[in-house]
């Protein structure tokens, strides 16, 4: 028999009801419901002021704006990336006609391995798409130099990193673009949505054509894109999740410091936290050679957890024998990893009996 209430893995967060009713009326006052309309224009600025970036534009999700942006770049050839993402880092570079070389991942943090970039580099090599991992930053100063020695492209999915800021800078401030997702299930979303941060005008303006199906005017399209713009309703969402996302990341803060406290020792979790980096504690992922009892007993008392990246991009069926790459630290975390839940709404009590089943369920 199932015990207790359901802790979900995520659950996203929402405004006042009120608010997004008030926050949405003029809408059907204007009609203007899409294509570039005030509250686009106006999350455009704020985001870009938050994120301390240069130049931001938004999309629909975050897939197109990373696939998008890949288009934008012109790459040819090869291009490194990493398989423990979702799939949608994968699938975007592949649709782009690109092959991707897949680098192993660090054993503490299960970023991009900097230090086994280098031999994987071939003369088809156009660029490197590394993936900040539960809003864990990668080493953006190795990574940026190895891409600068070899005059190669730094495309940053920043899916998972909201926020998050290294040395003081935004993190979409790093490499040569860098991709948000806002999807409800994030940190920060406007229900569906996503960005592309980059300090090239020129990227920009030519990603500003092909989100709107290249088109350059009314009476000239002169690039090939498909219609992947943010609309009115999704901006609005946006407006007022941004209002209170430093409260919604201090709340994470706590449940994370709480899961710290209370499985230190007990299974693997992240590294401490850096002094010189600002977090957005979108995850906690745990390491544990018993996964899958685990997983089982934590669902008998409703609590959900999630594999999370299970499996390996590149073992997926779509892309399953296409590729030899040797991963092994990412085929490790890949089969013993799970996200345990966190959220804003996440109580501690919540906290201590997740770590209570788990305790138990390991016999502790």
């Amino acid at each position: 028999m199932k015990e207790g209430k359901v802790i979900p893995v995520i659950r996203s967060s929402m405004p006042e009801f009120d608010e997004y009713v008030e926050m949405i009326r003029p809408l059907w006052e204007s009609r203007w419901l899409s294509n570039m309309g005030k509250n686009h224009e106006e999350l455009t600025v704020k985001l870009r002021d938050y994120l301390k970036v240069n130049e931001l534009l938004l999309f629909v999700n975050g897939h197109m704006a990373l696939e998008l942006c890949l288009q934008a770049m012109g790459l040819t050839g090869e291009v490194i990336t990493t398989p423990f993402t979702f799939a949608s880092t994968t699938h975007a570079i592949v649709r782009n006609g690109l092959k991707p070389v897949f680098c192993d991942i660090k054993e503490d943090d299960y970023t991009m391995d900097p230090d086994k970039i280098e031999a994987l580099i071939t003369p088809k090599t156009s660029a490197i798409v590394p993936v900040h991992v539960y809003g864990m930053p990668c080493d953006v100063e190795k990574i940026g130099q190895i891409a600068k020695k070899h005059n190669l492209k730094v495309i940053y999915d920043a899916a998972h990193a909201f926020g998050v800021e290294v040395n003081g800078k935004g993190i979409g401030s790093y490499g040569d673009a860098s991709m948000y997702s806002f999807h409800a299930t994030k940190v920060y979303h406007s229900i569906e949505g996503g960005a592309i941060a980059t300090k090239d005008p020129a990227i920009a303006d030519r990603l500003t054509r092909l989100r709107d199906f290249g088109i350059r005017d009314e009476e000239i399209v002169d690039e090939i894109g498909p219609n992947a713009k943010m609309n009115e309703f999704c901006a609005a969402m946006g407006l007022l999740n941004l209002v209170n996302v430093d409260r919604h990341i201090a709340k994470r803060k706590a449940v994370t410091q709480r899961y710290r406290e209370q499985l230190n020792g007990c299974v693997k979790i992240l590294p401490a936290e850096k002094t010189n980096v600002r977090y957005n504690y979108a995850y906690f992922p745990i390491v544990t050679d018993h996964r899958d009892k685990l997983m089982e007993e934590l669902g008998k008392q409703n609590i959900r957890v999630r594999k999370y990246f299970y499996p390996l991009t590149k073992d997926m069926e779509c892309y399953r024998g296409q590729f030899a790459d040797q991963t092994p630290v990412a085929e490790h975390v890949s089969s013993h990893v799970l996200a345990l839940p966190i959220y804003e709404e996440m109580t501690i009590e919540d906290v201590d009996r997740v770590c209570r089943a788990i305790r138990q369920a390991l016999g502790e």
